[in-house]
C-alpha cells in the first residue's frame, strides 16, 4: 500500500500527524534557533588572511555597526551633551562593547561638522542578537531624535534594523493571485483551497525546520525568504498536479481512495522525481565550495522536501476526507484533464508535429533575442544605494556620501608587516607606502598607518573615490592587492607581501569566487539531472534534450535580468531608481532553482508522454496525448509560480527582487516557449530516436522500455 493510499484511508490520523509535526518543529525552533547571519567565510583568500592577521593577537569584536548622525541646523558639537548621554546608554546595553565618540574620533566628523559616525563594537554576532537587542540600541538614541538629530544605521546593522514585514506583503499578494488561478483552473472553491492550504502548511513546517537548523548551520538572512518563495511555488504546484489527476479519476467514476492510489502511482511518482531533481540541483550549490552559497540551497531544500511530503500525504488525506465533495461550491462545471483527442492542446501538438522545424526555429530565435543582453552581464555586490529610500540603510548610505564622499561607504584596509624594523624605521617606511597608495587612481584618501598594538603590523584605511558596488571598485581592489601593495613592500624594508582587507575586500573576493565557480555548478547539476532523467525515462536522447533546453531557457531569464536591472527597462516599477549590477550569487542561485523547477514540468509532461507511448508505441500520438493531458495544468502551475515570485518584487531587498524577476521570467518562458513549442517540436522531429538507449544500459536499468503495443 502506498503512503498516499494509506493517508487517504486514514485522513484524521494523517492530519493529526501533520499537526504534531508542526508542534515538534515549533518546539525545536524555539529551543535551537541561533538566528541568521550574513557573514561570508572564504578560506585561503588574502582578504580573510588579512583579517586573521589583525585578529591573531587580540580579540576582535563579534560584529560591528555604524550609527550615522546628522544635525539639520547647527553642527553636532551643539548636541555634545545629548550625544554623550546616548553613547553612555549604548555602552550600558548587553552585548555592546566599545562605542566611539564621533566628536573626538579622527575622521568620524564631516568637514562641516553636521554629520558624524558612531562605530559600535558588539560582543555577539548579528545572528545572536534578537529584536529586543536591536530595539534597545535604537531606543538609546531617542533623546537625540527629540533634539532634531537624524539617526540612521549603516551596513549590516542597518539591514537588521530594516527588517520589516515587506516579505509578508509579498506572500499575501502571491497567495491571492495563486487562489485566483486555482479558482479558474478548477472552477470549485473547495478544490482551489486544497493546494493553497496544504502548501501553506508545508511552508510553515519547512520554515520552522529551517529556524531550528540555524543552531547547527549558519544561514544568510535571505534564506527564509528564498525558502518561502520556493516552498510556496513548489507546494502549490505539487498539490495542483495531484488534485488535478485525482479529480479526473473521480470524474471518470473511480472510488476516492482508489483514485488516491492511482494518482500516487502516476502523478505522485512524477512529483517525487521532480522534487528530487529540485533538491539535487539545490544541494549542488555545495559544489561551489562556499558554505554561504551551499547553505542557501539547503534552506530551500527544506521547503521542497516538506512540499513533496505534503503532496504525498497531506493532500491525499484531505482529498480522502472530502471524498466526492471536493467540487462543492462550484463556480462552473468541473474540468480536470482534457484528454480527448479533439482538445485544443491536442490539436496544437499535432500541428507542431506536422511542421516541427518552423516551430523549432521560431522558439530558438525568441530565446536568442531574450538571451542577447546576457553578453552585457555585470556581476557585483549590490550596496545600500540600491535600497528603497524608505529604509534606514539607504538613508545612512546617502548621509555618509553627503558628509564623507561615496567611497566612505566601502573603505579598504591595507595591512603591512614591519618585521624586525624598529618603530621609527617602520613609521618612515609605512609613510612612503602611504604616499604610493594615495597616488593610485580612484583613491581619495589614505589614513596614516598606525601600529596594531602588541604586533609588528601597521594598518591604514583607504577611501576609494568610487562607489563600492561598481566595477571600478573591484578594479581598484585588484590593483592595490596585485600591484601597488606588493610593489611598495618589495622596494622597502617592510616584509614582502601585505594584505588588502576589510568588509569590501571580502565581498569583492566572494563575488569573484562565485562567478569563477558558476561553470562548475552548471556542469555538476546538468550532469546529475541528465543521469536522473536517463534512469527515470530510460532515454538518453530525452534526458539530453531536456538538459539543453533548460539551459537555453535559463539564459533567456539571465538576459531579461540584465535588461531590467542594468539597463533599467521597467526597473522603476520595482522601486529601483538606478542601474545596479547583478548580485554575484544571483545567477548561481537562479540556475539551480530554475533548472530544478524546469525539470519539474519536464518530468510531469514526459511522464504522461511516456505513459502514452508505452501503451501505443506511437511517438506523435504520445506527444499529443501527453501535451493535451498536461498543458492546462502546467500552464496553471506556471501562472501560480509566476504570481508567487512576482509578489516578492514588493520585498525591500534588491537581491530578493532580482531573484523574483529572474525566477518569474524563467518559469514563464519554460512553460510556454519550451514546454509548449520546443519540446513537442523537438520530439516530433526526432521521432523514434527519442527513446534511444544503449542496450547495455537498458539491461541494467529496472523496468521496461518496450511499448506494450509492440511487446
Amino acid at each position: 500500500m502506498s503512503v498516499a493510499t494509506w493517508s487517504a484511508r486514514r485522513p484524521w490520523v494523517t492530519l493529526t500527524a501533520w499537526l504534531l509535526l508542526a508542534v515538534v518543529a515549533w518546539t525545536a525552533a524555539r529551543a535551537f534557533s541561533a538566528g541568521y547571519d550574513d557573514e561570508v567565510e572564504l578560506p585561503n583568500t588574502q582578504s580573510v588572511q588579512g583579517l586573521d592577521e589583525l585578529a591573531a593577537d587580540g580579540e576582535p569584536p563579534a560584529a560591528s555597526g555604524t550609527v550615522v548622525l546628522r544635525s539639520a541646523g547647527t553642527a553636532l558639537s551643539g548636541h555634545a551633551d545629548e550625544i554623550d548621554a546616548a553613547l553612555e546608554r549604548t555602552r550600558d546595553l548587553d552585548h555592546v562593547g566599545a562605542v566611539a565618540d564621533p566628536l573626538t574620533t579622527p575622521g568620524s566628523l564631516s568637514s562641516d561638522g553636521r554629520i558624524g559616525l558612531v562605530d559600535i563594537d558588539l560582543t555577539q554576532s548579528f545572528r545572536d542578537l534578537d529584536a529586543q537587542d536591536l530595539e534597545a540600541i535604537d531606543a538609546a538614541f531617542d533623546p537625540l531624535r527629540a533634539e532634531g538629530v537624524d539617526v540612521e544605521y549603516a551596513g549590516q546593522l542597518g539591514s537588521r534594523m530594516d527588517r520589516s514585514g515587506s516579505h509578508r506583503v509579498a506572500e499575501v499578494v502571491g497567495l491571492v493571485c495563486a487562489l485566483v488561478v486555482l479558482l479558474v483552473i478548477f472552477g470549485s472553491v473547495l478544490a482551489a483551497l486544497v493546494p493553497l492550504a496544504t502548501a501553506i502548511m508545508a511552508v510553515v513546517v519547512g520554515l520552522l525546520a529551517l529556524t531550528a537548523t540555524t543552531g547547527l548551520v549558519s544561514f544568510a538572512s535571505v534564506s527564509p525568504t528564498l525558502a518561502t518563495m520556493i516552498g510556496l511555488g513548489t507546494g502549490i504546484d505539487y498539490a495542483l498536479f495531484v488534485v488535478t489527476r485525482h479529480r479526473q479519476l473521480l470524474i471518470d467514476g473511480a472510488d476516492p481512495v482508489d483514485a488516491a492510489a492511482a494518482t500516487a502511482r502516476t502523478t505522485g511518482h512524477a512529483v517525487l522525481v521532480g522534487a528530487g531533481t529540485v533538491a539535487l540541483a539545490l544541494l549542488g550549490l555545495y559544489a561551489s565550495g562556499i558554505s554561504f552559497i551551499g547553505n542557501l540551497g539547503l534552506a530551500a531544500v527544506l521547503s521542497v522536501v516538506t512540499s513533496a511530503l505534503a503532496a504525498m500525504t497531506l493532500v491525499p488525506a484531505v482529498l480522502g476526507l472530502l471524498g466526492r465533495h471536493v467540487d462543492r461550491w462550484r463556480l462552473r462545471r468541473p474540468v480536470a484533464e482534457p484528454t480527448t483527442s479533439g482538445s485544443g492542446w491536442s490539436a496544437h501538438a499535432l500541428r507542431v508535429a506536422r511542421r516541427p522545424w518552423p516551430f523549432l526555429l521560431g522558439g530558438f530565435a525568441l530565446l536568442a533575442v531574450l538571451s542577447a543582453p546576457l553578453l552585457a552581464l555585470d556581476t557585483g555586490s549590490v550596496d545600500d544605494s540600491a535600497a528603497s529610500p524608505d529604509t534606514t540603510s539607504r538613508r545612512a548610505f546617502d548621509l555618509v556620501t553627503e558628509g564623507f564622499g561615496i567611497g566612505r561607504n566601502g573603505t579598504l584596509t591595507v595591512v603591512l608587516s614591519a618585521g624586525a624594523l624598529d618603530p621609527a624605521d617602520a613609521a618612515r617606511e609605512t609613510a612612503a607606502a602611504r604616499d604610493a597608495i594615495a597616488a593610485t587612481p580612484d583613491v581619495t584618501s589614505v589614513g596614516p598607518f598606525a601600529q596594531v598594538e602588541g604586533t609588528e603590523l601597521w594598518a591604514a584605511t583607504v577611501q576609494p573615490g568610487v562607489a563600492p558596488g561598481t566595477k571600478a571598485a573591484e578594479d581598484l581592489f585588484l590593483t592595490l592587492r596585485d600591484e601597488v601593495v606588493p610593489d611598495v613592500t618589495t622596494d622597502s624594508g617592510l616584509d614582502p607581501g601585505g594584505w588588502v582587507t576589510g568588509s569590501l575586500a571580502v565581498q569583492l573576493e566572494f563575488g569573484r569566487a562565485v562567478v569563477d565557480r558558476l561553470p562548475l555548478i552548471i556542469g555538476v547539476i546538468v550532469v546529475a539531472a541528465f543521469l536522473l532523467l536517463v534512469v527515470t525515462f530510460r532515454s538518453v536522447v530525452l534526458a539530453l534534450k531536456a538538459a539543453l533546453l533548460n539551459v537555453l531557457s535559463i539564459g533567456a531569464s539571465y538576459g531579461v535580468l540584465v535588461a531590467v536591472f542594468q539597463w533599467q527597462l521597467g526597473s522603476g516599477l520595482l522601486g529601483v531608481d538606478g542601474p545596479v549590477p547583478i548580485e554575484s550569487y544571483v545567477p548561481m542561485i537562479m540556475f539551480v532553482v530554475v533548472f530544478g523547477l524546469s525539470m519539474d514540468y519536464e518530468v510531469f509532461l514526459l511522464s504522461r508522454v511516456r505513459e502514452s507511448w508505452l501503451a501505443s508505441g506511437d511517438t506523435t500520438r504520445a506527444v499529443a496525448e501527453g501535451l493535451s493531458a498536461t498543458a492546462r495544468v502546467i500552464t496553471a502551475a506556471a501562472l501560480i509560480m509566476v504570481s508567487v515570485f512576482l509578489g516578492f518584487t514588493l520585498d525591500d531587498d534588491i537581491t530578493v527582487k532580482m531573484l523574483a524577476v529572474g525566477l518569474a521570467v524563467s518559469v514563464a518562458v519554460d512553460a510556454t516557449v519550451v514546454r509548449l513549442v520546443l519540446v513537442p517540436a523537438a520530439m516530433a522531429a526526432m521521432g523514434g530516436a527519442n527513446w534511444w538507449i544503449p542496450r547495455w544500459l537498458d539491461r541494467v536499468l529496472p523496468g521496461s522500455s518496450t511499448p506494450r503495443a509492440s511487446a
